[in-house]
């Protein structure tokens, strides 16, 4: 292999002298090499609880296969970050806040008709009381 031939290259001396033995050497020293690595990695995730951090990733990854949105990225300018996260918030409140609005105001529009309309039968039997009361006496 290629990463052997630089070893060789490196140990040529060596390696005229014992070449099974400086095969024998890079095998172990590449065995040894990965050994490390891999401890090196497991470590990491150890300390790092990334399996943890990996299986709550693969979870949200499951959950967002069937929102058609894109999910949020941050631009790296804290203000659009901001805006971009706050402004379609603000405009769904606001439009939640108007509908609110216009149903207080129609119910307002209905107790105020239905206030002149009580205004008005009040007038009514009041001048129907004044007219019994004058032909009662």
């Amino acid at each position: 292999s290629c990463s052997y031939q630089r070893f060789v290259n490196c140990y040529r001396c060596f390696y005229k002298l014992q070449p099974q033995l400086t095969r024998s050497i890079y095998d172990q020293f590449i065995s040894q090499l990965q050994t490390s690595i891999k401890e090196e990695i497991q470590e990491v995730k150890n300390e790092g609880n990334l399996e943890g951090l990996f299986s709550s990733l693969d979870k949200i990854v499951e959950e967002a296969k069937d929102r058609e949105e894109p999910a949020w990225r941050p631009s790296g300018i804290p203000e659009e970050d901001v805006r971009s996260a706050l402004v379609p918030y603000f405009l769904k409140h606001r439009s939640h806040l108007r509908r609110v609005l216009r149903e207080k105001e129609e119910e307002n529009r209905k107790v105020a008709e239905s206030v002149l309309m009580g205004r008005d039968r009040i007038a009514e039997l009041q001048q129907l009381i004044q007219a019994r009361q004058q032909a009662w006496q």
